[in-house]
């Protein structure tokens, strides 16, 4: 690679975790970077329950466990670990069998110093539940950590309740919930510029973040626009199906890399926008005269 596939690209970050080093990555190449965080992780304000989850797991493990996020299961441990169980719960899941939803939720587990049972190739609730019905988990104790907040524009399958309906005896555990930011001025901006031709690519490393960006359009009566916009002139860069499940839903196509990894994406980028054809810098430029 030379260091100016994307010169002249205007490439809209919606992360807010770990942004500063993507940003890097894609800047390096010449991208002009616009960083618009769309979400905000928070901490559940009070972990009461959570940690009366956790005392229950060390006093009767569950016979399957399954991990949904990375960040939810790291959370979990690095708050366990704050109350000086961090060791016993790991113990604990250990005695029974443990699903993770995707790689990057493997990852968490295998770096913690345990081993999944099973994991689908993809992030996809749907995959994991399907094991699951056709195994049969009537009467069984199956702890899942959820999938922060799902919101209206997601098609996900909530697995807690799903599982619940086949009879399973199921413990949900929440650390953390996804927030809109409270200051919508920057997100009507990014609505406005997406729909106005005014950045090439808008890259996704969530599907909240995809449905912040949707209910911001929505409040702005511009759902049409922004859908719109991503099938005719602007990327969507998502980093895998599951982040790009509520643009899919709508319609619209993604660019997503092989591997749901931030270098992964940024390679994508990279390799892949600069076939789409001009960029709105060049196209500026033609305008102007220049």
């Amino acid at each position: 690679m030379s260091n100016d596939e994307l010169a002249g690209y205007r490439i809209a970050v919606t992360a807010e975790r770990r942004a500063e080093e993507f940003i890097t990555l894609i800047e390096r190449h010449g991208a002009t970077v616009v960083h618009t965080p769309a979400i905000h992780v928070l901490p559940l304000a009070d972990d009461s329950l959570l940690r009366d989850t956790t005392e229950a797991v060390l006093t009767e493990p569950p016979e399957t466990t399954i991990v949904s996020t990375a960040l939810g299961f790291r959370g979990w441990l690095d708050a366990a670990r704050e109350w000086g169980k961090a060791e016993s719960l790991l113990a604990a899941l250990d005695t029974g069998r443990i699903i993770t939803r995707g790689p990057k939720a493997k990852g968490a587990v295998r770096g913690a110093g345990l081993h999944e049972d099973w994991s689908p190739d993809t992030e996809s609730s749907e995959g994991v539940l399907d094991r699951l019905r056709e195994e049969g988990v009537a009467g069984r104790r199956i702890l899942v950590q959820r999938h922060g907040t799902i919101t209206e524009w997601e098609p996900i399958v909530d697995l807690a309740d799903e599982l619940s309906g086949l009879g399973a005896v199921v413990s949900p555990v929440s650390v953390y919930r996804w927030d809109r930011p409270s200051d919508q001025q920057p997100m009507r901006d990014l609505v406005e510029a997406i729909v106005g031709g005014g950045v090439d690519a808008v890259t996704f490393t969530s599907a909240p973040a995809v449905s912040s960006l949707l209910s911001t359009a929505r409040d702005v009566d511009a759902v049409d626009a922004l859908v719109a916009a991503f099938q005719e002139q602007v990327a969507a860069v998502c980093v895998g199906s599951v982040t790009a499940s509520p643009l899919e839903a709508l319609g619209v196509s993604t660019m997503q890399p092989a591997r749901p990894r931030l270098g992964s994406l940024a390679k994508h980028i990279i390799e892949e926008l600069p076939q789409r054809g001009s960029c709105t810098e060049s196209a500026d430029m033609t305008q102007s005269g220049e």
